[in-house]
């Protein structure tokens, strides 16, 4: 009897002698089957490793590759259903361990499957809108720190674009400018359906406010013109708490050169974006004067506020915006001192000039001038004259740009005469004081230690300003000669006294 060359040969056993054991093939071969005799005898099954068909003599069919059909009615291989030995035909087997690039890819499907169901949820729902009180939660001591750093933050960054809204509907006032907390100086334009006598340019510091009104200026307040326009001004009876006085202390309250004191008794509401600058938004106390005592801040990391939403004192509510990129230098107006300067002792040759202005004054002889003295609304004085330094006298005729009542004022010597009106009215009398100092300088050169504010320009020249004791500018060219004369008045207004040096006589 032959032997099929990949069979080793059967070897007899002795009566009695154990039959040799089936020899085990490698870990995770499948069991297979032998044909002896004419018929197929089990090999027993080799562990770790899935059933195989047995061989049989007939031809083996050729591998396709494909998984064997299973029975859809009993979820195993035909042979199984057919009552084959479940033992061999490998159908209680284990099923195979899934490899590990396998494992890999199906966690990425799922990966995938999970950021896409996020994404689309989150794109139809849009952000979240937190009710009243979700999420709100004390101050903690960063965020506490912030606050009471907020105003010193705003006097590092010298000044800022402001839009301020006050109250609502019909009565809304709505103003646009800047404010300067360096200087301090508040320069809006108003506008708003309740803009009202206020429609026109504000100019503001922490003590003078004065207005330009413009009743045919546009209903929307545009950003005022950086260099403000000379005429017109008019200075504004303060009222507390109230209308443009409690806005520009608010503004200017927000700056300060040291911080507050940290405060715990706030609360923190959410995070939001401001011009694409993520901010807190936080409800707490701030020392600047408002009705609200605990204003709504929108705050970012660097301590910087970007918005602020209140009260004013009257009770009148109020939004302010801080735009922080919009940071051009402001021009105070010549009422408020005009251009700031690098204040310094004047140089030797500076300091000659005035020590030599009265002989420059009685050599020009005289001169014809103009006076602009804002002191109220009831009191806004324009006069034209002339003035005799040799004579040591001067004459003025002084009106009311609002009433359109014209006053007459002479000096002579020093006296001072009223011809036109024997009691005129008390702001006057400051009038009466630039040109009583004008006649004096002709006789001997202002006192004390002078001071140079700027350069500036006046009458086409280039001028020296110099403060003297006593509340007084000289403005002087590079001969000597005075252009203009300004005094400060009790209400921080600069009066303000024009001079054409030339011939010229009082009468």
């Amino acid at each position: 009897m032959e032997t099929s060359p990949d069979r080793r040969p059967r070897r007899d056993h002795a009566p009695g002698e154990a039959p040799e054991p089936a020899r085990q093939r490698a870990v995770g071969r499948p069991h297979r089957s032998t044909a002896r005799g004419g018929g197929d005898q089990p090999v027993p099954r080799e562990p770790g490793r899935g059933h195989r068909r047995g061989r049989t003599n007939t031809p083996a069919r050729p591998a396709t590759g494909r998984r064997r059909r299973t029975d859809p009615a009993a979820g195993r291989p035909p042979a199984a259903a057919a009552g084959g030995d479940p033992a061999l035909d490998g159908a209680d087997d284990p099923p195979e361990r899934p490899t590990r690039r396998r494992a890999a890819l199906a966690a990425l499907v799922v990966a995938a499957a999970a950021s896409a169901t996020v994404l689309v949820t989150g794109l139809l729902s849009g952000p979240p809108q937190p009710g009243p009180g979700d999420g709100e939660r004390p101050l903690s001591a960063a965020e506490a720190d912030r606050v009471a750093a907020l105003r010193v933050t705003n006097l590092r960054d010298v000044r800022a674009g402001v839009r301020v809204t006050v109250g609502a509907g019909r009565d809304r006032t709505d103003l646009l400018g800047w404010v300067d907390w360096a200087r301090p100086l508040v320069y809006l334009d108003v506008g708003g359906p309740g803009a009202g006598a206020d429609r026109g340019l504000v100019q503001a510091t922490a003590s003078t406010l004065l207005v330009r009104p413009d009743a045919t200026a546009l209903p929307t307040p545009a950003r005022p013109p950086l260099v403000p326009p000379e005429d017109r001004w008019r200075l504004r009876e303060p009222v507390a708490g109230r209308g443009l006085d409690a806005v520009r202390d608010l503004l200017l309250g927000l700056g300060a050169d040291r911080v507050d004191p940290v405060g715990r008794d706030g609360r923190w509401l959410r995070r939001e974006s401001i011009a694409g600058v993520g901010v807190d938004v936080l409800r707490a106390p701030l020392a600047v004067p408002t009705g609200d005592p605990r204003p709504t801040l929108w705050l970012d990391r660097d301590a910087r506020l970007h918005r602020l939403t209140g009260r004013l004192p009257d009770g009148t509510a109020v939004t302010v915006d801080l735009v922080r990129v919009d940071r051009p230098t402001t021009h105070p107006i010549d009422a408020l001192g005009g251009r700031p300067g690098q204040p310094r002792p004047l140089t030797d040759d500076e300091a000659d000039r005035l020590a030599r202005l009265p002989a420059r004054l009685r050599a020009a002889g005289g001169a014809t001038l103009s006076v602009a003295a804002p002191f109220g609304p009831s009191a806004n004085l324009d006069g034209t004259g002339t003035l005799s330094w040799t004579r040591a006298s001067a004459a003025v005729t002084v009106t009311d740009a609002d009433t359109g009542r014209r006053t007459r004022r002479e000096v002579h010597a020093g006296a001072v005469a009223h011809p036109d009106d024997p009691a005129p009215p008390g702001p006057g009398d400051e009038v009466d004081r630039l040109l009583s100092t004008s006649l004096l300088a002709g006789v001997h050169p202002p006192d004390g230690p002078a001071v140079r504010i700027r350069e500036d320009q006046a009458a086409d020249r280039t001028v020296d300003v110099v403060e003297v004791p006593g509340g007084l500018r000289w403005w002087l060219d590079r001969t000597g000669l005075p252009h203009r004369l300004e005094l400060r008045s009790g209400r921080g207004v600069w009066l303000r006294l024009d001079l054409s040096p030339g011939p010229a006589t009082a009468s």
